[in-house]
């Protein structure tokens, strides 16, 4: 029974060993696809190709996330953010594909996920704002506030959708931009928000607050640009 038992811990961990490998290793390759993606031409060869492979990686981070932080406590901020990772990849990827029987049952499916995530959050900003230090888990309340507006905003453009069907011409492109750009954040700022992990990867000089910060801008900054460009310009995406 104890060998049994034994086993059965090694098995766990050497389980748990491989999932955070391929959650490293994921993460890595969607930080590299995204960036490609914002940076080669819209709608082009590249683009398509690195924006599939950025959604792939995207849902293996997000699912390996959020086991990983299961395996910790079923409300651990990890399982949310894996949830909503995969939720705005799913729903950026879906927005520019052909409508099929699938669409409007997946896009129903995102908005009860989008729905939650966002009570979760709030919640979550109610305790973090009445903790003596205003933060729950290291996050400060405003972030909980903060996420939970995206996600509502996210639950409304899932209602127009159910209701009206998916949005045509810059409107459509935005709704693409948005999420994946925002999926992107959260890989990035999960990475580069704490500096142990960056310095497992990259030399002193990148480790340094502004270091951090910058990829960052330059990830809100490029998505505010394609944001106003799909408004101003026809680019086809996707």
């Amino acid at each position: 029974m104890d060998g049994s038992g034994e086993d059965g811990r090694v098995f766990h961990l050497v389980v748990m060993a491989m999932l955070l490998s391929i959650h490293i290793a994921s993460g890595g390759l969607a930080i590299v696809l995204g960036a490609l993606a914002l940076l080669v031409r819209k709608g082009g060869l590249i683009h398509r190709r690195s924006g599939l492979l950025f959604v792939s990686a995207m849902m293996v981070l997000g699912i390996s996330g959020a086991l990983l932080g299961f395996r910790r406590s079923p409300t651990d901020g990890n399982v949310f953010a894996g949830l909503m990772t995969v939720y705005f990849v799913v729903t950026a990827w879906m927005t520019v594909r052909p409508a099929s029987r699938w669409t409007r049952p997946i896009t129903g499916a995102g908005l009860i996920v989008a729905a939650g995530v966002a009570l979760v959050d709030v919640m979550g900003g109610l305790r973090a704002f009445n903790s003596p230090r205003g933060a729950l888990n290291g996050v400060p309340f405003f972030m909980y506030f903060v996420l939970a507006t995206v996600m509502t905003l996210a639950c409304a453009g899932d209602a127009r959708v159910m209701r009206f069907g998916t949005p045509r011409g810059g409107a459509r492109l935005a709704r693409h931009l948005w999420r994946m750009c925002f999926a992107l954040f959260i890989a990035a700022g999960s990475f580069f928000s704490i500096r142990a992990r960056v310095a497992r990867v990259l030399p002193d000089p990148f480790t340094s607050v502004p270091m951090r910060v910058l990829p960052i801008v330059l990830l809100l900054g490029a998505m505010f640009y394609w944001l106003w460009r799909v408004r101003t310009r026809r680019i086809v995406v996707g």
